[in-house]
């Protein structure tokens, strides 16, 4: 069992790096017609720098197995970032703040996640066919972190899992890890978030529909 999981595991990066290197710049985001509102990105901990950053996808510690990012930065639409400030300021008198994974996502990276993500498990991913809220700069992923000892909160489940503990109606896990994946939730809903239906870290901004899908990289936002 070990033996086959190991093989999956090296097959599985094998894979990843071949689109990289073979396919991964030669797809387009899908045309998109419409009157979207102009991109205006902006950089969370610009924002506010205690909302603490985590961004998996610009080390091996993802999906891919491997960086998809080169920076380790996050960005949204203006509007939804500065309700995410708003988010982090409300949980202070909690004693906690706000753990960001990923903000804006160029579109590339959301085609990669879904060609290299088996079947049975493509709920847990976007379909570059119609774009991610993410590829808007209109979703985040993001968590709880204790201000007094800066460690991420546990939850239910551990960001990026692909199996039921991931719900956000998940039944499962400890009342403590419950409340606080709710607690996330409650204070992501007063300011206008939705939580999406399978995990429990993703949270949609209510104007998404706006703005259009982008696939411009970190380094070439303003």
């Amino acid at each position: 069992m070990f033996i086959h999981s190991k093989l999956s595991s090296l097959v599985f990066v094998l894979l990843t790096f071949i689109y990289f290197n073979l396919c991964g710049c030669a797809a387009q985001p899908p045309h998109e017609t419409g009157n979207f509102r102009p991109a205006d990105l902006v950089e969370l901990n610009k924002l506010d720098p205690t909302i603490k950053l985590d961004i998996r996808y610009a080390t091996s510690n993802n999906l891919a197995h491997r960086p998809v990012y080169t920076e380790a930065r996050a960005f949204l639409q203006r509007p939804a970032a500065e309700a995410l400030v708003r988010v982090n300021k409300s949980l202070k008198p909690l004693g906690y703040g706000l753990l960001v994974f990923d903000g804006y996502r160029p579109w590339s990276v959301t085609k990669l996640f879904w060609d290299i993500t088996p079947t049975e498990n493509k709920k847990f991913v976007a379909d570059p066919a119609k774009g991610s809220r993410h590829n808007r700069g209109c979703a985040v992923d993001l968590s709880l972190y204790d201000l007094a000892t800066g460690k991420e909160i546990e939850m239910t489940g551990v960001y990026d899992e692909m199996s039921e503990r991931s719900y956000p109606t998940y039944t499962g896990g400890t009342e403590k890890q419950r409340k606080m994946r709710d607690l996330l939730r409650s204070k992501m809903e007063a300011e206008g978030f939705t939580v999406n239906e399978f995990e429990w870290w993703h949270f949609d901004y209510k104007d998404w529909q706006v703005y259009g899908i982008t696939n411009i990289p970190f380094s070439k936002i303003p």
